[in-house]
């Protein structure tokens, strides 16, 4: 290391960094986030150089012993970060040096910071993937036994938030299901990218010693090492990926969480939170807010600049390596926490939503939301569609002048508007006769929703065994 200017590079350099140049390059204060990924990807290192011979068995024991010991001091947060040693890297190389003397140096051979921490950062991500797809999973369990016992539950389907037809409570809740399962997808296959490894492109171009790149791989559980050195050390499209999963991901739960809040308003009444996922006000003492749906709502904007902050960052990056890739850890990072805490929080939430049946059913009743059981029912009895259509217009017409909901009109009333409606019309106005008669896969009647969710717990644990 370089008297002069106190940098573990600095053996060509003539005077010491500017104290805020220092500052300013320097990753280590959120970079050592990384330092569990950064001594695993060492100690598999040292490991590949002394079954090459780069190092002998004891020097890599020495080398393997102290990171170990380095590892405890960090976690005990007894590890004093030195922001003029830049990064994590350099951080944990000078503690080792500092422990075990001149074979510390050696840990080094045949790797770069490029290779190293791009690395680390998949190391890293290859470990919240993992943590985040539990909770995934969590979610999609949860959701999908909660749409089992509500098969039954009438609720009002919606086209422009206007009545549409009749659901059910658990035909819609699967309906959130299937984005979550293309999100599960998302990310399973995302992974697959993110476990190739950088380690041994060093800089950008490889390195002259004898390494074997698949026994460090095959040592750190990568599927291969990366092909190409320029880009190994260059490409970060596993993070970009990532986030862009994320970013899909926020919008589902930020469109749930639209629904919920508009649910547990006095005005829809369709459901109520547990009070541990709601707040008051500090002023209004009936107020019971919905403050976790508000907040993965609200932090979906981030997720989406992260994104476009990352594919900013590459977007005019040369081959290979370039310091603006330092930025890419702080988005990334938060777009990690942000994921794994919102999923958490709906993980948890959502087993718990306790539906009003009752309000849902009558305002399943509103909005004349059979119309369309009523012109099928004239289409089956030779009526053409279009003139159906005209007939049912006709009659929601007549119930708006009158307040009256076709189900609630009298056969004379109905046959005003066609002689051919005859007295068995009333089983399909009702809300249960509705939703039974869409008996077909994907449909709502309740036998087809449990089948359904059946299917998905089926494919849920299939997909498990597949990861």
């Amino acid at each position: 290391m370089s008297q002069a200017t106190n940098q573990s590079w600095g053996g060509r350099f003539s005077e010491p960094t500017d104290a805020f140049v220092a500052r300013f390059t320097a990753s280590v204060t959120f970079d050592q986030r990384l330092a569990r990924q950064d001594i695993q990807g060492s100690i598999a290192h040292a490991t590949m150089l002394a079954r090459v011979g780069v190092l002998t068995d004891e020097e890599c024991d020495t080398i393997i012993n102290g990171l170990t010991e380095i590892q405890g001091e960090i976690e005990r947060g007894e590890f004093n970060w030195s922001i003029p040693l830049e990064d994590v890297h350099m951080n944990i190389e000078a503690r080792l040096t500092d422990k075990i003397g001149i074979t510390g140096k050696k840990l080094h051979t045949g790797r770069s910071r490029n290779d190293q921490v791009a690395t680390d950062i998949r190391l890293f991500m290859r470990d919240e993937i993992d943590v985040i797809e539990a909770e995934l999973v969590r979610l999609r369990e949860g959701m999908i036994e909660l749409a089992d016992r509500e098969a039954d539950t009438m609720m009002p389907g919606f086209t422009h938030l206007q009545t549409a037809q009749p659901v059910t409570f658990g035909h819609h809740l699967l309906a959130w299901q299937e984005m979550l399962t293309r999100d599960h997808e998302r990310l399973l296959d995302c992974r697959k990218r993110v476990n190739v490894m950088p380690l041994g492109a060093a800089a950008l171009a490889g390195t002259t010693y004898p390494i074997d790149r698949h026994v460090t791989a095959e040592l750190l559980g990568f599927d291969r090492p990366a092909e190409n050195s320029l880009d190994a050390v260059s490409d970060r499209d596993f993070a970009i990926e990532f986030t862009s999963f994320a970013s899909i991901l926020l919008m589902h739960l930020s469109r749930m969480s639209e629904e919920l809040v508009l649910w547990t308003s006095a005005q829809f009444n369709f459901i109520d939170l547990p009070d541990r996922f709601c707040t008051g006000s500090s002023i209004m003492p009936q107020k019971k807010n919905p403050d976790v749906p508000e907040l993965v709502r609200g932090k979906t904007g981030r997720v989406y600049g992260h994104l476009m902050a990352l594919l900013t960052l590459m977007k005019s990056q040369p081959l290979a390596y370039n310091k603006d890739n330092q930025e890419d850890k702080e988005p990334l990072f938060d777009a990690v926490d942000t994921v794994r805490d919102c999923l958490k929080a709906f993980a948890d939430m959502v087993p718990a939503i306790e539906p009003k049946k009752d309000s849902m059913y009558e305002a399943a009743r509103r909005g004349f939301s059979t119309a369309t059981d009523l012109a099928d029912y004239l289409v089956r009895k030779g009526v053409a569609f279009r003139d159906a259509h005209e007939i049912v217009g006709q009659s929601v017409a007549y119930g708006l002048k009158t307040k009256k909901d076709l189900s609630e009109m009298t056969l004379e009333e109905l046959q005003q508007f066609s002689a051919t409606i005859e007295q068995d019309v009333f089983e399909v106005l009702t809300l249960e006769g509705s939703v039974a008669a869409r008996n077909h896969i994907g449909g709502t009647a309740p036998d087809q929703v449990r089948a359904a969710a059946s299917r998905a717990r089926e494919a849920l644990a299939a997909l498990k065994g597949d990861a």
